[in-house]
């Protein structure tokens, strides 16, 4: 008898095939453009190139902190005041600021021009909604109904792709009365020690 479940693989995501490759480009690159500064500019001019983004990108990081910080605790006194917190248009909060500071910390001439573009007003707001827009249409194509349903169908499926779906029957017996002993004494040895 058959359950309807395939044994063939499940092909890999693109994203899961690419991503190793584009990440290792990356560093690649990277390390291309370091050594031709490095080559026209000299070895010094590429260490204050790297340490004043590594400086630049903490102190956007710790920017980003705080104004997150303020941003969470003026949520807090509007809830304890009855009033609902203010909604935020994508790119107005502080995870793409961090993401830019984050970026500029990695050492690379690249990931640090992708940082300084991030922390433009403009740049992050486009990113900021293709994000939101992308997020959004990849939870309600994945379980067909948003958050929740992605949730219900992430918690039902193994992961070997079979669905195990059920429910929890109880006999109802008499409990046993004090001092009994045997498999119905209702006591359990705990299951790991």
């Amino acid at each position: 008898m058959t359950t309807g479940t395939s044994t063939a693989p499940r092909r890999r995501s693109a994203a899961r095939t690419f991503l190793p490759l584009a990440v290792a480009a990356w560093f690649i690159l990277e390390i291309w453009l370091l050594s031709l500064v490095a080559g026209a500019a000299g070895g010094f001019t590429v260490a204050l190139l790297i340490l004043g983004g590594m400086l630049l990108g903490g102190v956007v990081i710790k920017r980003a902190g705080r104004r997150a910080f303020r941003n969470l605790t003026a949520s807090f006194q509007q809830a304890q005041q009855g009033r609902a917190p203010a909604e935020r248009q994508p790119g107005q909060g502080n995870a793409l600021i961090m993401l830019a500071g984050l970026l500029l910390i990695l050492p690379g001439l690249l990931s640090d021009a992708v940082g300084l573009l991030l922390l433009l007003p403009p740049v992050r707001a486009l990113a900021g909604r293709r994000f939101a827009r992308t997020l959004e249409r990849s939870m309600t194509s994945a379980a067909g109904g948003g958050f929740g349903a992605a949730y219900q169908q992430a918690r039902i499926h193994q992961p070997d792709g079979k669905v195990v779906q059920g429910e929890v029957v109880r006999e109802d017996r008499p409990q046993p009365g004090p001092g009994a002993s045997g498999p119905d004494s209702g006591y359990r040895p705990p299951l790991a020690s």
